[in-house]
């Protein structure tokens, strides 16, 4: 009798687990969006159901802000203002 309950907690467990997966799968349907005739008003309708993803921060203000400096981009600098001194075709 002692190994009935192990495999009720398994069963409940399984069936709340199916529940669950269920109700989320029905809560993230997407709008059906395609069936709206009007340009606008299905433009909004995506527009509304996949919103824009938020930019990025510029990578150049958190390398100057956190004090890191690329070594090699002084090194870059240097070599192109060499280069460009370079007459090609005198």
């Amino acid at each position: 009798m002692k190994t009935a309950r192990p495999v009720i907690w398994t069963a409940a467990l399984l069936l709340a687990s199916a529940i669950g997966a269920s109700a989320l799968a029905a809560s993230v349907r997407e709008p059906n969006c395609r069936a709206i005739e009007s340009t606008n008003a299905r433009l909004s309708c995506y527009d509304a159901a996949f919103p824009p993803k938020t930019a990025k921060p510029a990578e150049n203000g958190i390398a100057a802000s956190s004090g890191d400096k690329d070594p090699f981009l002084a090194e870059e600098a240097r070599t192109a203002a060499k280069l460009k001194n370079i007459c090609r075709g005198c």
